[in-house]
C-alpha cells in the first residue's frame, strides 16, 4: 500500500471557538459554530483522513522490528572496522533471534568415570561431533581448562595430559558459552541434590 501525503490545512476562520445557542425542541441546548467568515475550510480529522496514517505507522513499527537487529549488527562492524583498519576477520553478533555471524558449539559430553592430573584418555558418555585437533573444554565445579583433542573412539576422547583432577560428571564440550537474555556468559557447572524418599 503506498501512503498518499495528506498535506493537511488550518480551519482559519474570522470567530474561531465561537458558537451560538440553539434550543431543541426537547428542551435541550444544541452548540453550533458561529465562526463569521470561512478563510480557509481545514482538513476534516476523521476515519477517512487518519486511517491511512495509522496503517502506515503499523507498518513501519513492523518493519523496525523485522530489521532493528541488522540495523545494531551494521552499526558495530561500522565501529570495529573503524578501529582496526584492514581486519578482513570481523565479526559481531547481537545475539537476536538467529545468529548473524556466529555459529556457536553446542557438542558436549561428560565423564563417565573420574580422571586425575596427567591422564589423557577421557571416557564419556558420548563422541558425537568431537574431531582430532579441535580443541575443547573441560570443566567441573572446582577446575576447568583447554585442551586439544588427539583421537576419538566411540567411548573415549584422548586430549593432552590434563592438568587437573576432574570428578565423575566432568563436561567435555567445544564450547560452554550459554546466551540469555541477548548476552553471552560462560556456562556454569550443575550439581543437583538427590532425596531417598522411603
Amino acid at each position: 500500500m503506498d501512503y498518499i501525503k495528506v498535506n493537511f490545512d488550518d480551519h482559519i476562520v474570522e470567530f474561531p471557538n465561537r458558537f451560538r445557542f440553539v434550543q431543541n425542541d426537547d428542551g435541550t441546548v444544541s452548540l453550533e459554530p458561529d465562526e463569521g467568515e470561512i478563510f480557509q475550510p481545514g482538513t476534516p480529522l476523521n476515519a477517512e483522513t487518519l486511517s491511512p496514517m495509522d496503517i502506515m505507522i503499523a507498518k513501519l513499527a513492523e518493519h523496525w522490528n523485522l530489521h532493528e537487529s541488522d540495523i545494531v549488527q551494521i552499526k558495530i562492524q561500522q565501529a570495529l572496522e573503524g578501529d582496526t583498519k584492514g581486519n578482513s576477520g570481523i565479526f559481531a553478533d547481537t545475539f537476536i533471534g538467529d545468529p548473524i555471524r556466529i555459529k556457536r558449539e553446542t557438542t558436549a559430553a561428560v565423564l563417565t568415570a573420574p580422571r586425575s592430573a596427567g591422564t589423557t584418555v577421557l571416557n564419556v558418555d558420548n563422541t558425537d561431533g568431537f574431531k582430532p585437533f579441535t580443541e575443547v573444554t573441560v570443566y567441573d565445579a572446582i577446575n576447568h581448562e583447554d585442551v586439544l583433542i588427539t583421537d576419538v573412539t566411540e567411548s573415549t576422547i584422548t586430549v593432552q595430559p590434563l592438568q587437573h583432577d576432574y570428578v565423575k560428571g566432568a563436561v567435555i564440550a567445544r564450547s560452554n558459552v550459554t546466551i540469555a537474555d541477548g548476552r553471552m556468559d560462560n556456562g556454569a557447572w550443575g550439581t543437583y541434590s538427590v532425596m531417598e524418599v522411603v
